[in-house]
């Protein structure tokens, strides 16, 4: 599993005409830094801004869903309306979906709005619950809150909303942060999105950016690729290893009641 990674990264660090050597292994003969450079500034625009691009359509995407898919998992797991189950089972419904069966009629919608070339399109729906899996996910982690708290709280004359927001969410850390995990590692390693309505390149993001140094007429700048696709991984190693425990804590304990 970690061979194409340390593969990727001893390429990285090597001379091109090394890469494809027949007698190539992971220790190159020898060193050089250059394509860190040359990835960097080797585009009409910084690597730092397709940087900056991915990190805030990240961090705005994944604060929608984990906001809206709360909210909906919430009303799901606890409050009664006409329906409920009718309306679970068809938003169940749409993870048996492919992206792209859908994917004409957005486009459609989006350009419609005018939405194209910008990172609405990625952003936007977001907040409007789209994701059915965290929905899902925390509605099996609030079902396993007593339901004994919503009584208490109502007593003291709380509303639906300020259970949700005083009671369910404080005990809900764990699953929010597995949400907000997954949620922040697809959204920056999504292609094919940016690829579709994405074509100015100061709005590119970091996984749109590794494609330009790929030359379908066999030019390829591959050192400054693996250079800078080493780089890309960064942030989600750095997330994972500062949240693997609230990460690993959401999942095993969804469902189980406590």
């Amino acid at each position: 599993m970690l061979y194409p990674i340390l593969w990727m990264a001893s390429g990285s660090i090597r001379p091109a005409e090394e890469l494809f050597a027949a007698d190539s292994g992971l220790i190159p003969s020898q060193v050089t830094l250059q394509a860190y450079s040359n990835g960097w500034f080797g585009l009409s625009v910084s690597f730092g801004q397709f940087f900056l691009n991915s990190l805030i359509v990240s961090v705005l995407a994944t604060v929608g869903n984990v906001v809206a898919c709360s909210l909906a998992a919430y009303a799901f797991a606890r409050l009664e309306f006409p329906a409920k189950r009718i309306w679970f089972a068809l938003m169940l419904g749409t993870l048996m979906l492919p992206y792209h069966v859908t994917l004409i009629p957005q486009y459609v919608l989006f350009r419609e709005l005018g939405w194209i070339n910008s990172w609405l399109p990625l952003i936007v729906p977001r907040y409007f619950a789209v994701d059915a899996f965290f929905i899902f996910l925390m509605v099996q982690f609030f079902r396993g809150i007593p339901r004994e708290l919503d009584e208490a709280a109502m007593m003291d004359g709380c509303s639906p909303w300020r259970i949700y927001w005083k009671v369910i969410l404080p005990l809900s850390l764990p699953v929010l942060a597995t949400a907000s995990i997954f949620s922040f590692i697809w959204t920056w390693e999504d292609f094919f999105g940016p690829l579709i309505y994405i074509s100015d390149m100061s709005k590119y993001t970091v996984q749109l950016a590794l494609r330009s140094f790929v030359d379908s007429s066999g030019s390829s700048s591959w050192s400054e690729l693996f250079a800078m696709s080493l780089l890309s991984l960064v942030p989600i190693f750095l997330i994972f290893l500062c949240c693997q425990r609230l990460l690993i804590e959401g999942i095993a304990t969804t469902g189980m009641k406590r």
